[in-house]
């Protein structure tokens, strides 16, 4: 039998950590840190206020400067000595941006309210029409209601349609939510209050950076909706979970609504939203 003799394997393998790898990789988290402070900075700001946000001296940080600098990630305006991102980092910038799309990053969102909660959940952006449902998930055992994945809903009547309304406060939206309320039943009309109830709605759902609804959609059903923020802070989603009103407590601070409130703050992250929460 042949002796085989210990060997220290790491060496064979180009992933071993040795200290001049462990300081590349140190080299590329410090000037990932440098990238970063530059861009809560607003994307320009002077050394010594760049040093000052990574906790570093400005020596350090000029060093790090110099070489994203040759890589086109930072410049400097020679006439105020600031930095700022460049090129490259603009680049980088706007292939995140091509990747977000609120349907694509909150299918994760629907699927953990849909399984957590074994409730209906959808998230719907503003259509021609109105707000339209384009992504649908149901539990194992559904509830029967009349909405998929196209139906456009009402603006004063759905949970959905109170968000937009709420944040998207514009010409089109107050006509629509005008029209809504001119067509309404003496029952939809107990629901609203207020003299103003359209005003009085928005102020509501700003306040309480969602909206909930009993009955006033779909008879025996209560639903629960936050909005989707991109990164300039507009709302591009809405996402809501309805359920059964004897197994679904809407009101604010209670679980359904927490649980909806966080994934959609979830989703406006991952779009790049760094907004304060509950804020347009």
């Amino acid at each position: 039998m042949t002796e085989v003799h210990g060997t220290n394997m790491n060496n064979d393998n180009p992933l071993s950590e040795t200290p001049e790898r462990r300081q590349r990789v140190q080299s590329a988290e410090m000037g990932m840190s440098v990238l970063k402070a530059l861009a809560r900075l607003d994307g320009m700001a002077s050394l010594t206020a760049i040093a000052a946000e990574v906790g570093e001296s400005t020596a350090k940080v000029h060093r790090y400067m110099s070489s994203l600098s040759q890589e086109g990630l930072v410049a400097q305006d020679p006439a105020t000595q600031r930095y700022y991102l460049a090129r490259e980092a603009i680049q980088i910038g706007l292939a995140a941006l091509r990747q977000c799309h609120p349907i694509r990053l909150g299918e994760g969102s629907l699927l953990r309210l849909r399984e957590t909660l074994q409730v209906t959940c959808f998230l719907a952006v503003m259509g021609n029409k109105g707000p339209t449902i384009l992504r649908f998930e149901e539990p194992g055992l559904p509830v029967t209601i009349n909405v998929r994945e196209g139906s456009v809903l009402p603006v004063l009547w759905s949970a959905t349609g109170q968000v937009f309304l709420g944040y998207l406060d514009d010409a089109r939206m107050r006509r629509q939510a005008e029209a809504e309320l001119a067509q309404a039943t003496p029952e939809q009309r107990a629901s609203l209050r207020d003299s103003d109830p359209i005003a009085h709605l928005q102020e509501t759902v700003r306040a309480e950076g969602s909206a909930g609804i009993t009955d006033t959609l779909l008879r025996g059903i209560s639903a629960v909706s936050a909005p989707i923020f991109d990164h300039a802070g507009r709302v591009c989603a809405v996402l809501t979970a309805l359920n059964p009103a004897s197994m679904f407590d809407i009101r604010p601070g209670g679980k359904a609504r927490l649980a909806v409130v966080g994934e959609a703050r979830g989703i406006s992250a991952a779009m790049g939203f760094n907004g304060p929460a509950g804020s347009p």
